[in-house]
């Protein structure tokens, strides 16, 4: 909204759906992540040793910071790059050579940071095949199709189309944990994942509300109009 790539008006149905469809995905996302609840299916849960937790406790407090300090940092940057790509499409529309820049400067940026952060060679080895596979798949697929597909989506679409799904990967890796990993499901999941379902519909059906006004034909007919006049007031 601040720079104007998406318009809302509150006073009609799509612009208070698209509001209200908003709120409701992150607050979804957020009970997943901060809420629990009872557990739906009762399954052993792991034994944890409080000494442990004692004597770690400080360390993992300040660990616990850092990571909401770095996670909030990656969203605002993730929000940023979304905003900034739909301008980026209109001058630019090569998504594919976009999405090869994006990757090459990442790459350069994460050799830096990694570099930094970890000295140690022995850590740089790869020692298995699943690593390999983890690296390509990082790679190509998180990075590189995902990219692209979520240029595309925002060139046709706007950044706040894109932005909506977000928190869909949120129920999707607490199913994949549940179905793989056979983790617990617990009840704020569900309530959190049919938030993000509500929000989703919402903000889906308040933009295709918003194009169907918009191609409305007396609206089309108002704006040649308006543009018309105001020609015709710029004439001396």
């Amino acid at each position: 909204m601040y720079f104007r790539l998406e318009k809302v008006d509150i006073a009609r149905r799509d612009g208070l759906a698209k509001v209200i469809g908003t709120l409701a995905s992150v607050g979804g996302a957020m009970v997943i992540t901060l809420y629990k609840g009872s557990p739906l299916l009762h399954k052993d849960a792991p034994i944890v040793n409080n000494e442990d937790i004692t004597l770690a406790g400080p360390t993992k407090m300040l660990n616990w910071t850092w990571g909401c300090i770095f996670l909030l940092g990656h969203c605002l940057s993730w929000a940023g790059w979304m905003v900034f790509q739909a301008p980026i499409v209109k001058k630019y529309p090569a998504k594919l050579s976009l999405t090869c820049f994006t990757c090459f400067f990442g790459l350069i940026q994460f050799i830096v940071i990694a570099a930094v952060f970890e000295r140690d060679p022995v850590k740089w080895k790869i020692k298995s095949g699943e690593e390999i596979f983890t690296i390509l798949y990082a790679g190509i697929i998180s990075s590189g199709v995902v990219l692209w597909l979520q240029t595309w989506c925002i060139q046709k679409g706007g950044p706040v189309f894109v932005a909506v799904f977000q928190p869909v990967q949120t129920v999707l890796v607490a199913i994949m944990a549940f179905a793989i990993l056979q983790d617990q499901l617990y009840l704020g999941g569900l309530l959190g994942a049919m938030l993000i379902m509500v929000g989703l519909y919402s903000v889906l059906w308040g933009k295709t509300e918003e194009q169907r006004i918009v191609a409305r034909p007396e609206n089309s007919l108002t704006k040649q109009l308006l543009e018309d006049e105001q020609k015709v007031s710029d004439i001396p």
